[in-house]
């Protein structure tokens, strides 16, 4: 297909200050590297950490080389191949006009990719959203119309009738939840689990594991819109934050609900700074503590002698590799029956009102908001 010269994408030149909408190159086929990939992203969907991103809060974790474009959830349309094998990560064959969601970019030679197979631990791993947009290949982030897929990054066809937004929140928030699924180890039916946070990874989590068979789920969180599609989706009670305000009130009521034991497994799915510690006091003694959430912000205090006395499990959890790519997208395709993953997706945006679009996100006023590029 024929090739425009430019693409818009929406671009973060300095922390806090309005995003900017350039004109950046769209690369020529022919400059394509072996195993690389350029693809036309129809869906991007709006992340938590985009917002941290854009707000500068993750720079001292995760530094990036501004100017940058932002985003970095998304779906798109395989438009053109570099030279190499037309197929995806898991063998299926790849063509133009396939929809395909891609990991970050992890080397897949160094001890964490090649001896302790933890790849979205790669030391040498370059982020989509947080690689410089100055130098080729330029689109290199979601809130774009093209972007550039790096030769060694996953890549795996979407299935038909997995809608693109649905796919979009797949391709970081479910990816990530059934990462953490696969660190915490099986979750039997009879256990207690506690995920705070009702955004999009609580939510995404509390199908998972409603899925799961798990009878006794809490959820943690607010606002009210959000705990209600808790409910739906399969939690057995819902604390609202807003309701409890104080981590003691909120801890009581943990408590009863789960006949004074505490819960078997707790996800931190929501980002609060105080989550930790307060995540750590509804764990029962010898319970799992998956802890997702946290992107940087204030230092917090925590009685270390928790982890003793309880004999905790404490599992940090990063991104994704493209098994759970896969597994985010067969969950989704083989569960549209049970859980109505659309009605977590809530404004649809253009890339002229990127700005609105972070700070409705910003003021929890959205679950899950689309950016569509090619909107007017």
């Amino acid at each position: 297909m024929s090739l425009p010269k430019t693409a818009r994408a929406a671009v973060v030149v300095e922390y806090g200050k309005p995003i900017e909408i350039r004109e950046l190159p769209v690369p020529r086929e022919n400059e394509l590297e072996p195993g690389a990939l350029l693809v036309r992203v129809d869906v991007a969907s709006i992340c938590g950490s985009d917002v941290h991103q854009w707000d500068g809060m993750t720079q001292a974790l995760a530094p990036a080389q501004l100017p940058i474009v932002l985003g970095h959830e998304m779906m798109g349309t395989v438009v053109a191949f570099g030279p190499g094998p037309r197929e995806d990560s898991i063998g299926q064959p790849l063509k133009e006009g396939d929809r395909l969601l891609w990991t970050h970019v992890y080397c897949g030679q160094c001890q964490e990719c090649r001896v302790q197979h933890t790849p979205t631990l790669c030391r040498r791993k370059k982020q989509y959203m947080r690689t410089n947009c100055e130098r080729f290949p330029y689109l290199v982030g979601g809130f774009a119309q093209y972007c550039y897929v790096f030769p060694p990054s996953g890549r795996v066809r979407i299935p038909d009738g997995v809608p693109d937004g649905v796919a979009s929140a797949a391709s970081c928030a479910l990816r990530t939840v059934i990462h953490a699924f696969d660190r915490v180890g099986r979750v039997e039916p009879h256990q207690r689990v506690v995920i705070q946070g009702a955004g999009p990874l609580g939510l995404f989590a509390t199908a998972v594991a409603n899925h799961a068979g798990v009878s006794e789920l809490i959820v943690v969180g607010a606002p009210a819109r959000r705990l209600d599609l808790a409910k739906r989706w399969g939690a057995s009670a819902v604390v609202s934050v807003e309701e409890l305000p104080t981590a003691e009130a909120r801890l009581a009521r943990v408590r009863e609900l789960t006949g004074g034991f505490g819960a078997d497994v707790v996800f931190e799915l929501s980002g609060a700074p105080y989550a930790f510690a307060e995540g750590l006091d509804f764990l029962r003694p010898g319970g799992r503590y998956a802890v997702v959430g946290q992107l940087g912000g204030p230092l917090t205090p925590v009685q270390a002698a928790l982890f003793v006395r309880k004999q905790a499990t404490i599992l940090g959890v990063q991104s994704a590799d493209i098994g759970q790519f896969w597994k985010a997208l067969e969950f989704v395709r083989r569960t549209a029956s049970r859980y109505d993953f659309e009605a977590m997706l809530t404004t649809r945006y253009s890339l002229d009102r990127i700005n609105d679009a972070i700070q409705n996100m910003r003021a929890f006023r959205e679950i899950k908001p689309l950016v569509l590029p090619w909107a007017s």
